[in-house]
């Protein structure tokens, strides 16, 4: 018989209690339970769905779908979630916790709690974020609760938070965009910036807060009627840094970049469509656009009217919201000025050939020195002709990055011999002798580690050309907008 001591029942009672809990914890029975009684629950609750699908009635980007993605992925609940993925971030060290297909979380707001899940229709198709609330809390909760997440989305962006992302527009979904995007994008990861692009620093600072002002410049331009937008034209020859001062660019404003391919886009209509699938904050860019007016033929499927209607027309005075839109050409002398008039082209950039300035710029970035014994050299070649694009001189000086005397020495050997010194090349030549650089294993390690003549440097790369003999200056022109 089972003594009725009160003493031995309440032992009893707390023994039996901590096995029920250790089998809860320890073998999962907790979250079953609790899964269990969250069902019953909904059993005597109605729920209203609502869906933020990734694109709109007009097949642009929701913004509003970009700030909840942003809010859900911030939220602890993530990681108490049945499914969800592990993807790489920004660096290979950095993991991300990341919405699963049909998965669910929770979030409360102000007592209320709130359902998110991520619905899929088909692959490859955009999706929607479906929001599941009881609707005794709708009236109540929606409409703090959804400021609530423009004010969190707000200000993970302003931190910092934002990935951006490179777009490029795709031939194939194109021709079957129903349901889905004519864009494909990649993460945006390009280091370039300001500070490591070789241009003029009076040049780069104007850049800079031309840049700041149009951030600022909502108002300001909604009072005068016009399109929040700016446009570039960044013309010179190849090699001269205009794709790297696009990537400082997004860096600088933390915009995603749209890189338009015309000879994907069908036709004219096809280009809009385009441009009506862009978002806000980003930069809208057209590469060579010299060379594909000048290869046009009948075949071709955009007119050069079909760009200008890209540029400034009704689709982009409708859609240009808050984007910045640049155009790169090697030369813009052979282009209708037409299409380049104020209104079409804001501001214009010439990027030149290197020159002094831009190659202490080079060195500094790509050598880490500010100041060394041969640079008077180097600027007497400069000043007497020769030159060759920052792209031909940061590959000498990648590949003999580890003496800078030496990489210094071969940018010299270049500019006599690719550049157009040559009717100073004996003069320099002479005033280069072995004492004056500064190698411990000059002789063998620069043939292992290095290339101190042009003449090996070409064996590798094939990389020189003969230049022009005009060295030209940096120059901006910022357009009066008609």
């Amino acid at each position: 018989m089972i003594p009725c001591n009160p003493i031995f029942l309440v032992v009893l009672a707390v023994v039996v209690c901590f096995i029920i809990r250790l089998m809860l914890f320890k073998t999962g029975l907790i979250y079953t339970t609790k899964k269990l009684y969250g069902t019953a629950q909904d059993w005597f609750h109605v729920y209203q769905f609502l869906k933020v699908p990734e694109l709109n009635d007009s097949m642009q980007r929701n913004q509003l779908y970009r700030k909840v993605s942003l809010y859900l992925h911030s939220l602890p609940s993530i990681e108490e979630s049945d499914f969800t993925n592990l993807v790489t971030g920004k660096t290979q060290n950095d993991i991300v916790l990341c919405l699963d297909p049909n998965q669910t979380i929770q979030d409360h707001f102000l007592g209320a709690k709130l359902f998110w899940f991520n619905q899929k229709t088909e692959p490859n198709r955009t999706g929607s974020l479906v929001l599941k609330i009881r609707k005794a809390d709708k009236r109540r909760i929606l409409r703090p609760y959804l400021r609530h997440i423009n004010a969190v989305a707000d200000e993970i962006e302003n931190h910092g938070g934002r990935d951006l992302r490179l777009f490029i527009n795709d031939a194939a979904a194109a021709a079957d965009s129903v349901g889905g995007t004519r864009w494909r994008s990649v993460p945006f990861n390009h280091p370039s910036t300001f500070e490591t692009i070789a241009m003029e620093e009076d040049l780069k600072n104007k850049i800079k807060s031309d840049l700041e002002s149009f951030l600022r410049g909502k108002q300001y331009y909604r009072r005068l009627g016009r399109v929040w937008k700016r446009s570039f034209l960044l013309y010179g020859p190849s090699g001269t840094g205009k794709s790297s001062f696009v990537a400082a660019m997004a860096n600088f404003l933390s915009y995603d970049v749209y890189d338009v391919d015309l000879s994907k886009v069908r036709c004219d209509s096809d280009l809009k469509f385009l441009l009506l699938e862009t978002t806000e904050k980003s930069i809208v860019v057209v590469e060579d656009l010299d060379r594909f007016l000048a290869e046009q033929s009948e075949s071709k499927a955009v007119t050069a009217s079909g760009i200008q209607n890209f540029m400034d027309g009704i689709i982009s005075s409708c859609c240009g919201e808050e984007r910045v839109m640049v155009f790169t050409m090697n030369s813009k002398e052979c282009v209708d000025p037409n299409l380049l008039r104020p209104g079409r082209v804001d501001v214009h950039i010439h990027f030149p050939m290197c020159d002094f300035s831009a190659f202490k710029t080079l060195a500094s970035s790509y050598l880490g020195v500010k100041e060394h014994k041969l640079f008077p050299r180097v600027e007497e070649i400069f000043r007497n002709g020769a030159s060759l694009s920052p792209a031909e001189i940061g590959e000498l000086m990648i590949a003999n990055r580890n003496s800078p005397s030496r990489a210094i020495k071969s940018v010299i050997g270049a500019l006599q011999t690719d550049g157009d010194g040559r009717g100073c090349a004996e003069m320099i030549g002479r005033q280069i002798e072995d004492d004056d650089v500064d190698e411990t294993h000059s002789g063998v390690l620069c043939g292992a580690e290095g290339f101190s003549t042009v003449k090996d440097f070409r064996k590798l790369y094939g990389f020189f050309r003969l230049r022009n003999a005009r060295r030209s200056r940096s120059s901006i022109s910022f357009e009066h907008d008609r």
